[in-house]
């Protein structure tokens, strides 16, 4: 193997740099989405709930109004707890007539 010295101008070199800003980018983007928890819970706002459920926000109105949706008020914003939203869901699922599982 013989030594030499590598430039910027080097085909490696260029392709080492691009794979690391791919790299980065992808790094930022995972920073960007990830959530802070609290005590091990993640909450949700009105308007990521909705996008997740594909409801209007509006409609989670109504549910919080009726009862039928749990939720915290915290200094006048609406928080949802992801874990209650998940086992709500799950308890309202309804098994297929002639479903035996």
């Amino acid at each position: 193997m013989k030594n030499s010295l590598l430039s910027n101008s080097d085909k490696d070199v260029v392709t080492f740099f691009k794979l690391l800003e791919k790299a980065v980018e992808g790094l930022d983007s995972c920073r960007s989405q990830r959530r802070e928890v609290l005590n091990g819970e993640t909450y949700l706002t009105d308007k990521e709930l909705s996008e997740r459920l594909r409801i209007s926000r509006r409609t989670l109105q109504d549910y919080r109004s009726a009862g039928k949706i749990p939720y915290f008020l915290v200094c006048g914003k609406i928080l949802y707890k992801e874990s209650q939203i998940e086992k709500m869901i799950a308890d309202g699922y309804k098994k297929p007539i002639g479903e035996y599982l």
